[in-house]
């Protein structure tokens, strides 16, 4: 957390500086703080227009830090895995080794290096790609086009949402060479590098990935095709939104901003013009999150998957929470219901005291609230509107969701102990 607060505070000097505003004079200490937030948490809400409010200097910074925090998340997630199952009993490191077929002590670097090619690799192709069609498709100039893919591609692995035009990606909606590229890439980076990186070795053979990469896998499917379906039913006829379209541009921008809410912020659809069912619907998809280790936030999919498991182990009366065949240890499952509860209160509390000191509707400051500790950058367009006491709480939840939870699940993993003794078993009433 002291890492990522030192690369805010130094994105923060330097988009102050005068060079980094597009107009006169230099940016103020709230949206030069609030914008490093947003990018090195890789969030995506902005106070000011990206685009034109900030020169190209500016936007370079934002770029860079952008990446910075997306490395820094995966790299730093990964290694905290190693470190959790390196402080285990030499038994159960055996046993951990076997089963999730974890990297050993020595590969440090090749985490590091793993999560750099990965990140290049998946970059740099959707760079091309979208360089290519802006090139082409829309007459931008090679330099210009360029720069707009590598900023985007970027943006899109990194899932934080930043885009250089003013609508985002609205004049986009029916164009599958710009959405399904960024798409591709939100998804590859929302899934994890620890996923990744054992798909590349064991993509044939299934029978051998790790529990924690079958339930990544299996969640992500499962939101990524009931996020489009919901968004399409909820949106189809709505005249601002889905209905002016024909129905491939329908699928295709349903199944985009079905994708977008697993913490990528990037939008084909004007947010404010959602139906208020929309955006709860979307609440709930931002609050899960995508995979652990990688550039998604929420509480992660591993998460919600566990305690739905567990919720239906309980429902079924068996004493084990079984998953693909493995049991789910009784740590794991206090874990996954602790960053969820906390994530909760996380939202909660600061949702009331918006909804008592600013005039905005429940929904639109629930879905701010969310976006920000979600770190999504989805907007109802009430983020530059904010208090400026508002917005320094957003800069917290952005923080506190890009590392709080990513720092909590480990603090609670390496406070393993034996107690070498139990208390007395009551049962309490429940329900």
């Amino acid at each position: 957390m002291l890492g990522f607060a030192s690369v805010v505070a130094a994105g923060t000097l330097l988009l102050l500086l005068p060079i980094s505003r597009a107009g006169d004079g230099g940016a103020t200490v709230l949206e030069a703080l609030f914008t490093a937030v947003s990018a090195v948490c890789v969030t995506g809400l902005i106070v000011v227009d990206t685009p034109t409010y900030w020169s190209g200097f500016g936007q370079v910074v934002i770029l860079a830090l952008i990446q910075v925090g997306g490395f820094g998340i995966m790299t730093l997630a990964s290694l905290l895995g190693l470190l959790i199952s390196h402080r285990l009993g030499l038994r159960a490191r055996l046993t951990t080794a076997a089963e999730t077929k974890s990297l050993g002590l020595g590969d440090v670097r090749t985490v590091i290096v793993g999560v750099a090619k990965v990140s290049l690799l998946i970059e740099g192709a959707t760079a091309i790609i979208l360089a290519a069609r802006l090139a082409i498709g829309y007459d931008e100039p090679v330099p210009r086009a360029l720069w707009l893919g590598v900023f985007h591609s970027v943006s899109a692995f990194n899932n934080a949402g930043f885009a250089l035009y003013s609508d985002n990606l609205i004049r986009f909606v029916t164009d599958p060479w710009v959405s399904l590229p960024i798409a591709a890439a939100v998804i590859l980076g929302g899934i994890g590098f620890p996923v990744l990186f054992e798909l590349q070795r064991n993509l044939r053979r299934p029978s051998r990935w790790t529990i924690h990469t079958k339930i990544t896998l299996l969640g992500t499917a499962v939101l990524l095709v009931g996020g489009s379906a919901f968004v399409l039913t909820a949106e189809w006829s709505n005249p601002s939104t889905l209905g002016p379209l024909g129905v491939p541009g329908k699928l295709l921008a349903g199944f985009f901003q079905g994708v977008m809410p697993r913490t990528a912020g990037f939008n084909s659809l004007d947010i404010a013009q959602l139906n208020t069912g929309t955006w709860l619907g979307t609440d709930v998809l931002m609050f899960i999150g995508g995979g652990s280790a990688g550039t998604a936030g929420g509480i992660k999919i591993t998460t919600f998957t566990v305690l739905l498991f567990v919720i239906y182990s309980e429902v079924r009366g068996d004493d084990d929470t079984t998953v693909f065949g493995r049991r789910i240890s009784t740590g794991a499952q206090r874990q996954a219901l602790s960053v969820a509860l906390l994530g909760v209160a996380a939202v909660v509390l600061p949702a009331i005291v918006f909804a008592m000191t600013t005039p905005f509707t429940l929904d639109e400051i629930l879905y701010e609230v969310i976006s920000a500790f979600a770190t999504v950058g989805l907007s109802t367009g009430i983020t530059g509107d904010l208090p400026t006491a508002h917005q320094l709480v957003l800069v917290a939840l952005m923080f506190v969701g890009r590392t709080g939870t990513v720092t909590l699940a480990t603090a609670l993993a390496l406070r393993h102990r034996d107690r070498l003794y139990r208390f007395p078993e009551e049962r309490p009433i429940i329900g």
